[in-house]
């Protein structure tokens, strides 16, 4: 693990300025798992709790095992091709380093490295730290803590709308009686008398 680390860290792959924004809305999210984890089931509840208007696109790929680095790498770059992305989630559940070591590996990190889109890991449980974390634009501790960094909470989006648009009628309804004030007093400089109707609607408000 420390020669890996320290080799890429060497290369500038961990580094800051090479990290990429993770977008505030993101309209489809990638996923990169295996499909019959519990982390990919932790991962679609949140997202359909958190904000059910992204669409999940699924790029299955083996998690451990021979041939999982290759799997995890050709996902990436499936996602990568279809071109309408907004960020990826590389995800797994916990287990042994043994067992977390696809996401070690060297070709996995330089996928992550090169992926044109946004990648968020989520690989273990946060004690695990594994090459993927370093590399990736956004750690999270757990697969599920991954969606959630993905993902807009819809109930504070609604919450804040509400909120705006209640402010925003306080502040254009004070607007408008101050010009009214302002179009009664110019009136009355002039040494016009106020049409009727006008007289009318405003006694009807005190």
């Amino acid at each position: 693990f420390e020669p890996i680390k320290k080799k890429l860290n060497t290369k500038g792959l961990f580094k800051e300025n090479f990290k990429k924004p993770i977008p505030a809305f993101p309209e489809r999210i990638g996923i990169v798992t295996a499909i019959d984890g519990a982390a990919f089931r932790d991962m679609v509840s949140v997202a359909g709790r958190r904000y059910p208007l992204a669409e999940l696109v699924i790029a299955p790929a083996r998690v451990q095992g021979s041939g999982a680095a290759e799997s995890i790498v050709n996902s990436i770059k499936i996602l990568n091709k279809s071109g309408n992305i907004d960020v990826i989630i590389l995800g797994r559940g916990g287990g042994s380093i043994e067992d977390l070591w696809a996401f070690n590996e060297e070709v996995v990190a330089r996928a992550i490295f090169n992926s044109k889109i946004p990648v968020i890991s989520g690989v273990g449980h946060e004690v695990d730290i594994t090459i993927a974390d370093y590399v990736a634009d956004l750690r999270a501790p757990t697969p599920s803590v991954a969606m959630e960094l993905a993902t807009p909470d819809v109930v504070e989006i609604n919450n804040f709308i509400n909120e705006f648009l209640t402010k925003s009628s306080r502040i254009i309804n004070a607007y408008i009686e101050e010009k009214k004030e302002d179009i009664f007093s110019l009136w009355g400089s002039y040494g016009f008398r106020m049409p009727i109707d006008i007289v009318n609607r405003k006694s009807q408000q005190i």
